[in-house]
């Protein structure tokens, strides 16, 4: 019972028995890699430079489509990242809900975009934004938040928010999250036994996905990357990502002053009303308490909305221009 409780160890890319290395990484100052991946107009002819985060069971591949067009007439450069334990980032154990921050930080750094830059989050990667708001935003030039990951247990969201909210899950994803937040240390255990149903997200139940989402689902068939997202295993990416995501974090965005005071850089959150996997209601709550967030809900669009033709545009040229 004890064995079946631990995660097997992390097949490390580029170690013996591991994955290869097939793109280019960095090194962390603590020894991990992050492996990256660039697109849009060459870094040093960018006007705009932009790193993108991905979301819950994806890799660098799945940065924000933006249109060769758009990006040649707004000068715009973006850096995809596999966050830590996907793809072929190095894992990472120790992770907080505020380490990501640095991570993005030193590779910001090491990818020499300079003093000041542009983010975009989907998902568990617009979780990922609070985190970065709250310890780098000196160095961000503007924000966009995309159907954010919310953490039912953080402090200022009223009991009946939080409740409604829970409720938009499917029962077995209340579970899930449950143990995330209560037993991390049995996050593997329950998302691998065949007893009763385990993270609908993780399997794929299409009972997540709304009738926008599943109009937009053919377009995952380009995804011949797939394969990598998981290939260190599946705990020290989807598992490690519930356990940080869902757990007990020591300050709540809802708590946040206004990051940029002087105006220095806009912070936009983006959610779709028929979002099954994300409950809008935490964004909408957020959105009311943050008078600095500047909220766009979308009536007719789903969890996949950024996936959509022609949002990557939109929601870029919103973030650089201020155009709506």
């Amino acid at each position: 019972m004890y064995r079946q409780f631990q995660a097997p160890p992390p097949k490390i890319c580029g170690s013996p028995g591991g994955p290869p290395v097939t793109g280019p990484r960095i090194k962390l100052r603590d020894g991990r890699h992050l492996a990256y991946y660039e697109s849009g107009v060459p870094k040093q002819e960018a006007k705009h430079k932009i790193i993108f985060v991905h979301g819950f069971d994806s890799c660098r591949y799945d940065a924000l489509q933006v249109s060769p067009e758009l990006a040649q007439e707004l000068g715009i450069y973006i850096a995809s990242f596999d966050r830590p334990g996907y793809g072929e980032s190095d894992p990472h154990p120790a992770r907080t809900e505020d380490s990501i921050a640095f991570d993005i930080e030193e590779l910001a750094d090491a990818l020499q975009l300079g003093p000041r830059f542009y983010l975009i989050g989907f998902s568990m990667g617009g979780e990922i934004m609070w985190s970065c708001l709250k310890n780098i935003p000196h160095r961000l030039s503007g924000v966009s938040i995309l159907g954010p990951v919310g953490n039912y247990w953080w402090s200022g969201y009223p009991p009946n928010v939080s409740r409604e909210a829970w409720y938009v899950q499917l029962p077995q994803d209340q579970w899930a999250v449950r143990v995330a937040h209560y037993a991390p240390w049995l996050a593997y255990w329950w998302n691998t036994q065949k007893f009763f149903p385990a993270s609908s997200v993780i399997s794929f139940n299409p009972a997540t996905l709304s009738r926008e989402d599943m109009a937009v689902l053919p377009k995952f068939a380009h995804r011949t990357y797939a394969g990598q997202v998981r290939q260190q295993g599946a705990h020290e990416s989807l598992h490690r990502d519930m356990i940080v995501g869902f757990g007990k974090w020591r300050w709540s965005p809802l708590e946040m002053e206004d990051p940029f005071p002087e105006g220095e850089a806009v912070v936009h959150l983006w959610h779709g009303a028929e979002d099954l996997i994300v409950p809008v209601g935490l964004s909408r709550y957020i959105a009311e308490t943050l008078p600095w967030v500047r909220y766009h809900e979308l009536p007719t669009a789903g969890h996949l909305f950024p996936i959509a033709d022609g949002m990557g545009d939109v929601i870029v040229r919103t973030m650089l221009l201020g155009d709506n």
